[in-house]
């Protein structure tokens, strides 16, 4: 978070703290006064004082709720939401202020933390790796300028040295499709920037992707490492039951509402249904058998794998919660989409679970996707500390 955002953040937790503070003694103080005087002559003796702090706590609340609406990432809409339906609920707004001014205040002060620990290692550019980053999508998904897929990600990369690029391929298309758009990025990029070399760090599908196109479109010339994040490496059997299962009719509907859409989102030709397949357990044994035995290190290519889980349904964000049980069903242990033994791909595999909560670590949560600050886990400092440990190998 940027400093100007970050102190409105704390001016206004601070203003909502203060606020709820003088209420209370101000109603200590009111309370006081009626039961030496009475009401009216409470309010005769009083109503100049009593207009003066009505006013001026009006002023400070209003100052206070507006910083943390505009600078504030961890309330999400639904705080918001329940602030503005209950601000003139007695003793319910207090309550739900109390959360407001809770969140904010601990965002602030974790916000505050990294924002120290950059400025402490920013002579060391620790993330300023040898050969820039590509950073590659999964399904369903699009590199757009206003949304980042990556969530807070990039950016936190790039205060640490990071040099980024993005796969820029569409959203849904079969897994030969994706590596052949990949392909021609990498070799874009790496034209016009004379890189020689990228490092790709690709999430979910992107995985898949990446690896095709390194196995079967020559892009070990190009590709220094390969990090696979939650990707299915060996597909999921959820997705065989639900192709399976699903009528025909359904399935052109929905591939139709979909590849009519994000054609106009700027996709050339998404094909949903070619995604979906390439997914299942069935579509992966097939691009795996296509890849064969192909050696990533005899090419020069390091590779490394990364998978989370959620531990149980109630322990992620929507809408993964909803598919957890399903997935669990089918796959084991999962990420609320791809479940622990298909995570598994080259030289070095990372497991993460969130000891120190009860909030697992979903398979959006490995892209921020909700921006949430999680207990136990920071995916900004964790994607940070992977980059570091890819410069100190050399790449």
């Amino acid at each position: 978070m940027d400093t100007k955002k970050l102190s409105k953040l704390g001016l206004g937790n601070k203003l909502l703290l203060f606020f709820m503070i003088s209420v209370l003694a101000a109603v200590v103080w009111i309370i006081v006064e009626i039961s030496k005087n009475g009401i009216k002559n409470a309010w005769s003796d009083n109503w100049g004082k009593i207009v003066l702090i009505i006013i001026a706590e009006m002023i400070i609340f209003w100052i206070g709720i507006i910083m943390v609406y505009i600078s504030s990432t961890q309330l999400g809409v639904k705080w918001r939401t329940i602030g503005a339906l209950t601000g003139w609920i007695p003793v319910v707004n207090l309550f739900v202020l109390g959360k407001i001014i809770s969140v904010t205040g601990k965002e602030y002060r974790f916000e505050k933390k990294k924002n120290k620990l950059n400025e402490k290692r920013a002579d060391k550019m620790i993330c300023r790796t040898k050969y820039p980053i590509l950073m590659v999508h999964g399904v369903f998904f699009r590199d757009f300028q206003y949304f980042n897929y990556w969530g807070r990600v990039p950016e936190e990369l790039e205060k640490n040295g990071a040099t980024i690029y993005y796969g820029q391929h569409q959203s849904a298309a079969s897994v030969h499709d994706c590596a052949e758009e990949l392909a021609d990025r990498i070799k874009h990029i790496v034209k016009e920037s004379g890189c020689e070399k990228v490092n790709v760090i690709a999430h979910s599908k992107g995985g898949l992707d990446t690896k095709y196109a390194i196995a079967k479109f020559g892009m070990d010339k190009y590709v220094a490492s390969l990090t696979t994040i939650n990707t299915p490496h060996n597909g999921c059997e959820f997705a065989d039951y639900l192709l399976g299962k699903a009528p025909e009719g359904l399935k052109d509907k929905v591939a139709k509402a979909y590849n009519s859409t994000l054609k106009k989102l700027g996709d050339k030709n998404p094909s949903f249904i070619a995604a979906v397949t390439d997914l299942t357990a069935t579509g992966c044994k097939r691009i795996n058998d296509e890849i064969g035995n192909f050696d990533f290190r005899r090419h020069g290519v390091y590779t490394q794998s990364v998978g989370s889980w959620m531990k149980e349904a109630g322990s992620g964000a929507f809408p993964l919660n909803m598919s957890y049980l399903l997935v669990k069903h089918f796959d084991g242990p999962n990420d609320g989409l791809v479940g622990e033994p298909s995570f598994h791909f080259g030289e070095n595999y990372t497991f993460l679970e969130n000891k120190k909560s009860k909030r697992g670590i979903s398979h959006g949560d490995m892209i921020d996707l909700n921006r949430e600050n999680i207990d136990g886990f920071d995916v900004r400092e964790f994607y940070v500390q992977l980059v570091a440990d890819l410069k100190k190998m050399g790449l």
